[in-house]
């Protein structure tokens, strides 16, 4: 897990150390007020330390403290959701009563907001807010999530939020010059439409084909001035691209060779990236290299 620090702010992984701070935050009866449970019980909120500390999943999200010029005012986490369907990343904020009114939850929320969906990539950040606590769903409006309904959760009514990313900041094209166009399309045409993306634009020089907000172009153009790539000068060594499963990248990694592809590092397929990267390694006529990373994590035991 990582330390994120604001501008008035640290949150730093939750450990045993910090098991009397937070029992105290929640000592304050209105912190429980939207809670089943009633953590101003010192027993009861020293059990929710116990399930926090004992939280394993996936790297990069986890439970967190939230402090303030040294002192423990909240805790907050960023983690697969056990109410949401799918194990969604859930986002929680709880800062104490007498740090109240001054945008601290909302400074802190930001933070591990920008740490999901920028740092690690999540594709969504979810949140489940009680009915009544308007002063939660301000700071969730304040951070642009979206309100998509309500539902059961926690044992009470719940709105259920989502926070998508931003697409500044965000890879808007590539674009590859290649010394034959038709060859080009044969190799990098195939391998695109197998991973969904799809022809955006065509012009007598070139292509291209696009996949969400971003977009490949290669072009055969006239003011080449080399008449062949070489990936290991300087400038483009690779481009790499994310396949849903491990089996998906085994068969593309097969099929390949036969739309003008051919194994690089073969010798140490699938692990060449390191034993914990199962990749294939690619790379056509023209001398381009692609990378296809499977998503999908080691199986148990790995």
């Amino acid at each position: 897990m990582t330390l994120l620090a604001t501008p008035r702010l640290t949150l730093r992984p939750l450990t045993e150390a910090d098991r009397e701070a937070v029992v105290k935050v929640f000592a304050d009866p209105e912190m429980s007020r939207y809670f089943a449970a009633d953590f101003s019980d010192p027993a009861a909120a020293s059990a929710m330390v116990d399930r926090r500390l004992a939280y394993r999943g996936p790297a990069g999200q986890g439970h967190w403290v939230i402090e303030r010029d040294g002192e423990v005012i909240g805790v907050a986490h960023l983690r697969p959701s056990s109410e949401l369907p799918g194990g969604v990343p859930e986002l929680g904020y709880y800062v104490a009563g007498a740090h109240a009114g001054q945008g601290l939850a909302t400074e802190a929320a930001r933070a591990l907001l920008d740490h999901g969906l920028g740092t690690l990539g999540l594709p969504a950040v979810w949140a489940l807010v009680h009915e009544r606590n308007a002063a939660s769903r301000k700071v969730a409006g304040r951070l642009g999530f979206l309100d998509v309904g309500n539902g059961v959760h926690y044992g009470d009514l719940h709105r259920v939020l989502v926070a998508l990313p931003s697409a500044h900041g965000r890879l808007h094209h590539i674009e590859l010059w290649v010394p034959d166009l038709a060859e080009a399309e044969r190799s990098w045409g195939w391998l695109l439409g197998e991973l969904g993306w799809r022809e955006f634009q065509r012009w007598p020089a070139g292509v291209s084909w696009r996949r969400g907000g971003t977009y490949l172009v290669v072009e055969q153009s006239p003011a080449l001035s080399a008449e062949s790539h070489e990936r290991t000068r300087p400038g483009l060594n690779h481009l790499a691209l994310h396949v849903g499963t491990r089996a998906r990248v085994d068969d593309l990694a097969a099929r390949a060779v036969d739309h003008g592809w051919r194994p690089l590092f073969a010798e140490k397929y699938p692990h060449a990236g390191g034993a914990g990267h199962y990749a294939a390694y690619l790379e056509n006529d023209a001398g381009f290299e692609v990378e296809l990373v499977a998503l999908e994590g080691p199986a148990a035991g790995e």
